[in-house]
């Protein structure tokens, strides 16, 4: 048997990024943080990039030279900050230097002469549009682009002169630009009432975006796309069909291409290439079942690294052959000495809710012959709420997995990779029905021999925490406990003091604070906490620039005085989450402790 802080030892590597040698790039958080590594080939020695307490965002090597930029926070304060680096770690130079300002990522030129970026430096609520040359820092950026919105650069064209640009009215509602370098002018290109673009490539002409998106009256699901930048004709290349598909990228150069589909969780990844504006499949990548993502391509277009993880196999890096769909394995991030046969895998099951919607959940039970039943169960719920619970590695998990836990992890209304509609189904008005999703849970977990009822709590962050405290409130009678990690407890006092950058996006998924004020102080686990009656855990961290702390603070205060057990757990240098080793094994073994004594 293994103790918390061993699982959470266990080690992630993701996110690569090839290099022009064909050497790769990668984050792993061997030192107990995230930052970049450095290998020259598969299962050979890891070289450390990065060397900073704090945990690396991205990293992204130059397609022409021997260097790479990464970005970096201060404390969880999400104002990333970009800094070029050697491979080698030396000759590390800062390029922004504008700690008062988020940066967000938008890729190098070809030529690798500049990058893009959009930053809310001029006006804290929006995103203006930036490029800058690789040897200056920061005041030298020049701004292309104001613009009075969250804009994103996402990438250049195949002659460097244009830039594709995101604009984002909510997490379902976006429009693409087309921005000229030179003279800053900007086209829309799409004119979409609620629809989604992302995943947006440049073809290898420059004169069609490859994207995913559910354009279209009757489209449900996410589909692959190319958009015309001509004619704004948009010609469906990969049907979405019962399942999203879920992420494309495109080399432009070569014209081969990736893309996923989101298979009840699971990534089906499919390789192809571009021939005369046709899409022909390739060898179906050697990827075993998982969730595979963050494409990049090999510098002479034949083979693509690509981060894999399931339940069962803590993240690492592959790199696939585009010719004969082969994969190997180049990063060996340990399992800090668990075996890793002894991880237990989720089974997908389905529900029925309130109102007969039939809702997913992953459902795990330890294994028999180490734990009798009835089992105690966690509610894991994620957060978003517009995300999916994935069959991804967690060693917190599988921590509670070999200690006799068993887990439901449902996908309520409102939740992605099921279609439009269902994303819709807990809009503003209809929140608490996602709540009742969670109640519905109960009653199957209920009916099983194997659960024991009375011993359920309910566990989530973010979002997810709002739903923790909103299930405690709304059915008391039910739980044995409830641990709340960056939730939000108050809509109101959330919206008021979020970041003014984020406000606008929030709204249009909960409710304005002008015209559903009175609806939001109504649902408010705060206006609720009186009902509260199971012990509670709050966790959070002081920087938080989405929920901020105020909401751990004013929700442990409140169900304490109704004489509930209360523990409130605040971490001065993390942000939304737990980041750093150290904090996750304090948190994670309270965590711990907490469900010893009460579950």
């Amino acid at each position: 048997m293994y103790d918390i802080e061993r699982y959470l030892r266990i080690r992630s590597a993701y996110s690569p990024s090839f290099a022009p040698d064909g050497s790769l790039a990668f984050m792993t958080d061997t030192t107990g943080v995230a930052q970049v590594w450095h290998l020259e080939g598969p299962m050979r020695w890891q070289s450390q990039v990065s060397f900073g307490d704090e945990a690396v965002s991205f990293a992204s090597f130059s397609p022409e030279r021997d260097e790479l930029i990464y970005g970096m926070d201060e404390g969880g304060n999400e104002r990333t900050q970009f800094f070029r680096v050697a491979p080698d770690g030396s000759d590390i130079v800062a390029l922004t230097d504008k700690p008062e300002a988020k940066h967000r990522w938008g890729g190098w030129s070809h030529d690798g002469e500049k990058f893009a970026f959009a930053s809310n430096r001029r006006d804290e609520r929006v995103f203006d549009l930036y490029t800058q040359r690789r040897d200056e820092t920061g005041d030298d950026a020049r701004l292309v682009r104001e613009t009075e919105g969250w804009y994103s650069a996402v990438g250049w064209s195949p002659d460097d002169d244009r830039i594709a640009v995101r604009e984002a009215r909510s997490n379902f509602d976006h429009d693409l630009y087309v921005l000229d370098i030179e003279n800053g002018e900007m086209e829309q290109v799409t004119s979409g009432d609620e629809t989604r673009y992302s995943s947006v490539n440049w073809s290898p002409d420059g004169g069609s975006f490859y994207l995913v998106t559910d354009e279209g009256e009757d489209e449900d699901t996410l589909y692959l796309g190319r958009l015309d930048l001509t004619t704004g004709e948009m010609k469906k290349v990969v049907e979405g069909g019962d399942y999203n598909v879920d992420g494309v990228s495109v080399d432009d150069e070569t014209g081969c291409l990736v893309y996923g589909r989101n298979v009840e969780g699971y990534t089906e990844l499919h390789a192809a290439e571009l021939r005369d504006g046709e899409l022909h499949d390739l060898p179906k990548p050697d990827i075993p079942e998982s969730i595979a993502g963050g494409t990049s391509f090999g510098p002479d277009g034949e083979k693509f690294a690509v981060t894999v993880t399931r339940r069962k196999e803590n993240a690492n890096v592959y790199v696939v052959d585009f010719e004969t769909g082969e994969a190997t394995r180049w990063t060996d991030a340990a399992t800090a000495g668990i075996p890793r046969e002894t991880f237990v895998e989720p089974t997908t099951v389905r529900y029925d809710s309130f109102d007969g919607l039939s809702v997913p959940a992953l459902f795990t039970t330890p294994e028999s012959d180490k734990h009798e039943p009835p089992h105690p169960v966690v509610v894991d719920i994620h957060g978003g709420p517009e995300s999916q619970r994935r069959p991804s590695f967690s060693g917190l998990r599988q921590y509670l997995l070999s200690n006799g836990y068993s887990l439901f992890e449902p996908n309520v209304r409102g939740s992605t990779g099921y279609g439009k509609a269902y994303t819709h189904l807990d809009d503003v008005r209809k929140r608490m029905d996602s709540v009742k999703d969670i109640r519905a849970g109960l009653g199957w977990l209920a009916d099983r021999e194997d659960i024991d009822e009375d011993r359920a709590v309910a566990y989530g962050g973010s979002y997810g925490g709002f739903m923790v405290l909103a299930a405690l409130a709304e059915y008391p009678e039910l739980w044995a406990g409830g641990v709340d990690v960056v939730g939000i407890a108050n809509f109101v006092t959330f919206l008021e003091n979020t970041g003014e950058w984020r406000r606008e996006l929030r709204e249009a998924e909960y409710g304005s604070l002008e015209e559903d004020r009175e609806f939001l102080e109504s649902i408010s686990p705060i206006n609720n906490a009186d009902e509260i009656r199971a012990p509670l855990l709050v966790m959070h961290g002081a920087n938080d620039p989405r929920v901020p702390v105020e909401e751990a603070e004013q929700i442990a205060e409140s169900v304490e005085a109704n004489g509930v057990p209360v523990k409130k757990l605040i971490f001065e240098d993390e942000g939304h989450g737990f980041s750093k080793l150290e904090n996750r094994i304090e948190a994670y073994s309270t965590m711990v402790e907490f469900l010893d004594e009460h579950v």
